[in-house]
């Protein structure tokens, strides 16, 4: 069915009413930004942290400022409000729809689920909150564009939070699917030390296939290569995929767990300090290896949603924005980390 391949680190480089934030971080949201002390008006404003920050927003542009949210745990912004996972729940599901024509979206407003298409089955990226969730927009999802979910062989689970392995229950008790996850994240959940854990959402997957650095996965005609990016969890993952439009070929990037939602305490700075290496890693891997679609596992953080309705009357592939584009987008998320970690450390 599949085969799991290690590769070097070397040849991998070749919209709604929203909270205040303080009331945000009282949801203890698994993927929105969380912290410990507040950071003091000196501290937001000083040199250092204004700096990364006017570098993620030269980075930004027009077209990337969503992104710049990463930057309210160095320096709120006065009027600016984050939706929590609550309130985007309560948002109609939009359609399934492909992006590609081998990927298809199946995610909700608050978290996203992939479908990548093979010639040998399915791979999900992602499971979402709980069963209930993944019957219904996943498999539901699936079943409205034509496809069978009893087809979805593969799970890869990018990071080790339940709105992202919640629903996995649902395809490996009903279809005998198979998960797939960093062993960094496998230990975490092994342990029973579960991060940002609520009773309504799933429980953790029993241990299946691991992967790590530079591990490959396949199915069918199908590979996708396994990039480290810890930060978000310890192992998180992201993903490395082609996809297909027509007589075109795109290399995409899915990028595993965006937020700085691990806090602000002494124990937890070299976790912001993974973040930022992994960032300016993947930052280069997108330039060698010509990444020219960079995409999240929450709508929220590529637009997915809003390109998709866009895209529903033809026309170009807004998701196809080109290998400098992705690297903005990092560059973005990399600075917005290096003023976080100036001002934690202040």
């Amino acid at each position: 069915m599949s085969l799991f391949r290690k590769r070097s680190a070397a040849a991998l480089r070749a919209e709604a009413v929203t909270p205040t934030r303080r009331q945000l971080l009282a949801m203890g949201c698994a993927c929105c930004v969380a912290s410990g002390l507040p950071i003091s008006e000196a501290v937001a404003q000083s040199a250092g942290v204004q700096q990364h920050l006017a570098a993620a927003r030269a980075a930004a542009g027009d077209d990337l400022q969503h992104l710049m949210r990463l930057g309210e745990e160095a320096s709120p912004t006065p009027g600016l409000r984050l939706p929590t996972p609550d309130q985007q729940r309560a948002i109609p599901t939009p359609p399934p729809a492909k992006a590609f024509d081998n990927l298809v979206f199946l995610g909700n407003h608050w978290v996203s689920a992939w479908a990548l298409l093979t010639s040998d089955g399915i791979i999900l990226i992602d499971g979402m909150d709980h069963d209930a969730m993944a019957e219904r927009d996943i498999d539901g999802g699936l079943r409205r564009m034509g496809l069978d979910p009893a087809q979805v062989k593969l799970i890869i689970v990018t990071h080790g939070h339940a709105d992202h392995y919640g629903g996995c229950g649902h395809f490996t008790r009903r279809y005998g699917s198979r998960v797939v996850m960093s062993e960094t994240d496998w230990q975490m959940m092994d342990s029973g030390r579960l991060e940002f854990d609520r009773p309504e959402l799933g429980r953790p997957p029993r241990r299946d296939f691991s992967v790590s650095d530079g591990s490959q996965v396949r199915l069918g005609d199908t590979v996708v290569d396994i990039l480290s990016t810890p930060g978000h969890t310890r192992g998180t993952i992201s993903l490395i995929f082609d996809l297909k439009q027509g007589a075109s070929t795109h290399r995409a990037m899915l990028w595993g767990g965006t937020s700085f939602n691990f806090g602000r305490q002494p124990d937890r700075i070299p976790r912001l300090q993974s973040y930022i290496d992994g960032t300016a890693r993947a930052r280069d891997v997108a330039g060698q290896r010509n990444i020219d679609v960079f995409l999240s596992n929450h709508a929220s953080f590529d637009q997915a949603i809003t390109k998709l309705e866009r895209m529903r009357g033809g026309g170009e592939n807004l998701f196809v924005n080109g290998t400098a584009t992705t690297q903005r987008a990092l560059t973005v998320m990399h600075e917005c980390a290096r003023a976080t970690m100036v001002a934690w450390t202040a």
